[in-house]
Formats: C-alpha cells, sequence, structure tokens
C-alpha cells in the first residue's frame, strides 16, 4: 500500500492530498490545471513542497532522494534516446524479469529498431517496458495516452490491462479521458484546484450522483463489470451483470472471461413501465436510488439493480413529469449501440 500526503502552495492554488494506492491501478482524474502532473512529481521526489509524506508498506519514500525511491515513472511522450535501439533503451533502466517484460509488452519484434522507426504506440510501450525493466516499486503514468490518435491508444490498451493484471505494484494513472479511466483502474482520486473532491472506487464513484459536477455531464456514466456469455452471429456480445444482460457491440472478451462495461448516463432513458416493441435490447429493471437536481438544466437519477449501480441524466421537465423518487421501481433502456466498443474492455 502506498500513502499519500502532499501539499504545496501556488499562485493559483494549493495542492492538498491526501489518499491511499493500493496494488494495482488508482487514476488522478480532473482538469488541466487541477494539480494532477504536480501530485505525481511531489511523489517521485522532482517537486519541493510545503509537506510531503509518502510511504510504501511503512517506508518512508519521501525521506529518500529521488533515484532511490525505486519508482518508475513514464510521461505523456516516450522520451527514448534517438542513437539507441528499442533494447539498448530498454536496458537503460535496468534488466529486472527482462525477458517477462518484453513479452508481457509485446517488444520481440522491436528490440533492434530505433525510437525513430516506431509508432507512437510502440514508442509508448518501450517507455513502459524501460520504467517496469528498472525494477520499481511504484509506478506512476502521466498521461502516457494523451498524445496518440485513437488507433494508437487503441493498440496500446491490451497492453496496459496485462500490466495491470499480471503486476501487484501501486500504479497512479494521470488522465483527463475518462473512458480511459473506466477501463484500466480500480481506484479514482478526482482533484479540483488542487483539492481531493471525491475519491474511492472507480464503480463507486462513477455511478454517484454527487459526483457528477465534478466528473463532468459529459462524462458521468457507471461502470458494470460482467461475465462474457457468448458472442451471436449478427456480431453482438451478450454480457451478464449484475443489472442483468446486456447486449454489446463487436465480438469483445471470450467466452466466461469478465469484461467492464461502460454506460454513460445521457444514454439511459428511463421508464415507469416495462416497454414493448422498441427496437433497444438491453432493458433493466432499476429502483431509484438518488435523485440528484444539480445546478443545471438536468436532473442526474441513480439507479440500483441487484448489487450493481447505474446513472440516468433526464431533463428536469422529464423528471416532473415522471414524478421521479427514491426507492421507486421503473425500468433503465440502454441503446446497444450507445455502448460503443471504446466502452468495454
Amino acid at each position: 500500500m502506498l500513502q499519500v500526503d502532499i501539499r504545496k502552495t501556488f499562485d493559483a492554488f494549493t495542492l492538498d492530498a491526501a489518499f491511499d494506492v493500493p496494488a494495482g491501478i488508482t487514476a488522478v482524474f480532473g482538469p488541466s490545471g487541477s494539480g494532477k502532473t504536480s501530485l505525481i512529481r511531489a511523489i517521485a521526489g522532482f517537486l519541493r513542497c510545503d509537506q510531503n509524506t509518502v510511504t510504501l508498506d511503512g517506508r518512508a519514500l519521501s525521506a529518500l532522494p529521488p533515484h532511490r525511491r525505486r519508482i518508475g515513472y513514464v510521461y505523456q511522450d516516450a522520451r527514448l534516446f534517438p542513437h539507441m535501439t528499442v533494447l539498448q533503451n530498454l536496458r537503460y533502466g535496468g534488466r529486472v524479469d527482462e525477458e517477462k517484460i518484453i513479452a508481457l509488452l509485446g517488444l520481440e519484434a522491436l528490440l533492434d529498431r530505433t525510437p525513430a522507426t516506431l509508432s507512437g504506440g510502440e514508442a509508448q510501450r518501450v517507455a513502459l517496458g524501460r520504467a517496469l525493466m528498472s525494477g520499481p516499486d511504484v509506478l506512476l503514468l502521466d498521461e502516457p495516452l494523451s498524445a496518440l490518435d485513437a488507433p494508437r491508444k487503441a493498440e496500446v490498451m491490451p497492453y496496459l490491462e496485462a500490466l495491470r493484471d499480471q503486476t501487484s505494484i501501486p500504479m497512479i494513472y494521470v488522465s483527463h479521458d475518462m473512458a480511459e479511466v473506466a477501463r484500466l483502474a480500480g481506484q479514482i482520486v478526482v482533484l479540483d484546484r488542487g483539492q481531493i473532491v471525491v475519491s474511492g472506487s472507480v464503480d463507486a464513484v462513477l455511478s454517484d450522483p454527487a459526483a457528477v459536477p465534478f466528473i463532468g455531464v459529459q462524462d458521468a456514466g457507471a461502470v458494470l463489470t460482467g461475465r462474457v456469455v457468448g458472442h451471436a452471429d449478427d456480431g453482438l456480445t451478450k454480457v451478464e451483470t449484475d443489472a442483468g444482460a446486456l447486449w454489446v457491440p463487436g465480438p469483445v472478451g471470450r467466452a466466461g472471461g469478465t469484461v467492464r462495461v461502460r454506460v454513460p448516463a445521457q444514454d439511459v432513458i428511463l421508464s415507469r413501465t416495462a416497454p414493448k416493441g422498441m427496437s433497444a435490447l438491453n432493458i433493466l429493471a432499476v429502483q431509484i436510488s438518488a435523485v440528484d437536481q444539480g445546478q443545471g438544466d438536468g436532473v442526474v437519477v441513480g439507479l440500483q439493480a441487484g448489487e450493481a449501480r447505474l446513472l440516468a441524466r433526464v431533463t428536469q421537465r422529464s423528471a416532473k413529469a415522471m414524478g421521479l423518487a427514491v426507492d421507486e421501481r421503473i425500468y433503465a433502456i440502454v441503446k446497444t449501440t450507445a455502448i460503443a466498443s471504446a466502452r468495454v474492455s
């Protein structure tokens, strides 16, 4: 367990963040200028702070100079040495678990190439491998996909998932892209002007109506974890979740495997009665757990289905006309096409 307690006063705001990071990926999310990069630079020892306490399983990392903290750092750009081959770049960090890391990140065919011949996604995989081969106890990733286009992001994502699933070190993943966070992270810390405004498990935070003002209306939406039941001949995949069965587009995952499905709040339609004769395939029986009027023209409705939680965003006119209230049982309708492939992992 990594424990962080950072305080740093800037001209525009004060960064004040205390939180724990278990094994796996913890996302630090927030708008530009909220203090995300400053936070992980402080953890790495690159930023002098008013208060800086970083411990890993009781070992005070903040008492050590940066080069002795055993922290791996991956930047937005790969920062590879142009005169070295991929293998030489990897070995610059060290040779810890060399064969395993090369295999994990799919770098076998790249070892003799130079950075100039790599795609952006390939270069980021090499940068990630270099950080891992230093044998870090903690890994910091500062928006590692932000400089990549959509195809290159899609190329790197499975390797980040494999890293999450096959290593046991605490990782902090800085991002302002909620699709990345929902797909990769188990925990989330949301920053606003240097302050932690909400934190917890990704499932809990993203399905909490009170978190919507800090996450953003466009990014609000729950994450459901489910088991792949099978793939239909028409190209759809059936995923069994605690909320019920969902049909998602494309041949996602493997039968029996586990996937995450992100359901944006703005793509959930509510009905008081069980819909009939609709094109939508995903109709879930739910109970209202919260109704948040917010400050704008929309209403965010928290929904519960078994152990699963969902969000819906409707207009105030619709909420008033339906008379939505806590504990009432209604139906949530999710179009299959609203669950884009980028929202399923």
